[in-house]
């Protein structure tokens, strides 16, 4: 139970970002240590990019699930932590594909 709440907040830390960036007035930066992009359209690029990170959030979320109903030191503990770098490569590709949409 304390692994699915610790794995909540940071679900809540990224359901956080996207929301900020939904209603940022600047492009959103997405990589850390990265200038923002120059975009087109900035409402429309930072709607997009929320759109992920929330999508991400959920996805994130779902991945922590298996945590509540699993007994301690399962193997299958590691079925999360496995979904979790799939989610992250996929989150990747798809923000190199709004960026390719929206950049001048």
């Amino acid at each position: 139970m304390v692994g699915f709440s610790i794995w909540s907040a940071v679900a809540l830390l990224l359901l956080g970002i996207g929301i900020h960036t939904f209603f940022s007035p600047k492009a959103a930066g997405f990589f850390a240590g990265v200038d923002p992009p120059r975009v087109k359209n900035v409402r429309a690029y930072n709607r997009a990019v929320s759109v992920l990170w929330i999508g991400y959030a959920l996805g994130f979320e779902a991945a922590g699930v298996p945590l509540l109903f699993l007994e301690q030191n399962s193997p299958l503990f590691l079925i999360p932590l496995l979904l979790v770098p799939a989610l992250t490569i996929l989150l990747v590709v798809i923000y190199h594909a709004i960026l390719s949409r929206f950049r001048f």
